[in-house]
């Protein structure tokens, strides 16, 4: 995997039809995707260098792009010549846009596995109620009398 969550080379993250194209699928040479990302080729280098976008490689080393590395080109360009970030910063707000990609679909996945327990509990829950035994008879707290009763033995008269 890559710093972006990303599988490499040939790993295609669930999908059961190897031709299936999706935002991941590395598709574009550098020059097409410097054409679509509006960026010189020597740039894209220069990103890649540096880590900001890591595109995929062929078996000859060369880089292929996908959509959604077309996007994080686009989104690099917007951040430093409209933020005027420097590319270290722009490096760090890609590295936690990630994380908290990452731990959104964690939570997701946690609340996913709570609510499947709270269903199985809910259903042992209901299977003990169903194995009660229904001769029996509730216990009801009966209020006691606040009075005092003396009980004084009687004696034998001797």
């Amino acid at each position: 995997m890559d710093g972006y969550g990303r599988g490499r080379q040939g790993q295609g993250r669930g999908r059961t039809n190897p031709y299936e194209l999706t935002d991941e699928s590395p598709v574009y040479v550098i020059s097409v995707a410097a054409q679509l990302s509006g960026l010189h080729p020597q740039t894209l280098r220069q990103y890649d260098r540096l880590g900001l976008v890591s595109p995929d490689r062929t078996a000859g080393r060369g880089r292929r792009y996908s959509a959604r590395d077309i996007q994080l080109l686009r989104q690099v360009q917007r951040l430093s010549q409209d933020e005027g970030i420097n590319l270290a910063g722009i490096k760090r707000i890609i590295e936690l846009e990630n994380q908290v990609a990452a731990l959104q679909a964690k939570v997701a996945e946690l609340q996913q596995a709570v609510e499947g327990a709270a269903v199985a509990m809910r259903q042992r829950e209901a299977q003990v109620h169903a194995s009660y035994r229904r001769d029996l008879v509730p216990y009801h707290d009966v209020r006691q009398s606040s009075a005092l009763v003396v009980w004084r033995p009687q004696r034998s008269a001797d």
